[in-house]
């Protein structure tokens, strides 16, 4: 008989929150402003490849306000590498502004949205006694972001990069937050977008892991883990 689900955790961007506009519009959207016009099509791809360059945004020895600012480098490098990639071509009137201004755009919970049910589910878990949170691999502004989308009342425990010192598919990470939870593997559930950081690594640290691409609608978790019943 398996060991019933104590807690679930969720990844955070494509699995609970979803860009209102796609990354490509909004880079090409606010570029337009500061002279550039390169279009989202050729943006899309590029900004990947500039994701796929990089090195992990990871950062162990640094103090938790010098993580905020390695934070930040970090995507300024990813913006300049997109556009580097998408249009050698590209000048902008000013790029720091640019770039200032895109970073405040994804960190306002109003560039987001919460999935369907998302909020109807997590607390249904929590009114069943389950522990809810997130594991993800995101910066410092998605604090932000849940607080404003009025998602962190429902979530027992938020655990990021600069929390775990790791980054997912990383076991460490998945273990930040079940000891935070106080719950062993065996009976905690991961919920995730990603095959490699979030499925396969959700099953590494061992816990029992679910593609949301199966649930369809998103209330369907509930019956995948046997609590829809539980008073």
């Amino acid at each position: 008989m398996s060991t019933p689900v104590q807690a679930v955790l969720f990844d955070a961007a494509g699995t609970l929150l979803r860009l209102r506009e796609p990354v490509g519009d909004t880079y090409a959207r606010l570029a337009r402003t500061f002279g550039v016009n390169t279009t989202a099509n050729r943006i899309e791809p590029a900004f990947r490849a500039a994701w796929q360059q990089m090195p992990p945004m990871l950062f162990p020895s640094a103090s938790p306000e010098r993580i905020i600012e390695l934070e930040r480098a970090w995507w300024r490098k990813v913006v300049a590498t997109t556009f580097r990639i998408a249009d050698e071509s590209a000048e902008f009137s000013d790029f720091e502004q640019y770039f200032n201004l895109l970073f405040a755009h994804f960190a306002q919970p109003s560039s987001w949205q919460v999935i369907p049910d998302a909020v109807e589910v997590l607390a249904a878990l929590r009114g069943r006694g389950l522990r809810t949170g997130i594991v993800s691999n995101f910066d410092h502004r998605l604090k932000s972001i849940l607080d404003g989308l009025g998602l962190r009342a429902l979530l027992d425990v938020l655990v990021l990069p600069a929390d775990a010192g790791a980054l997912k598919p990383d076991a460490r990470i998945f273990r930040v937050a079940l000891s935070q939870l106080d719950v062993v593997e065996s009976e905690a559930a991961y919920v995730g977008d990603d095959a490699e950081h979030d499925i396969a690594g959700a099953r590494a640290a061992g816990l029992r892991a679910i593609d949301v691409a199966t649930l369809k609608p998103f209330t369907a978790l509930l019956h995948t883990l046997g609590v829809a019943a539980r008073g």
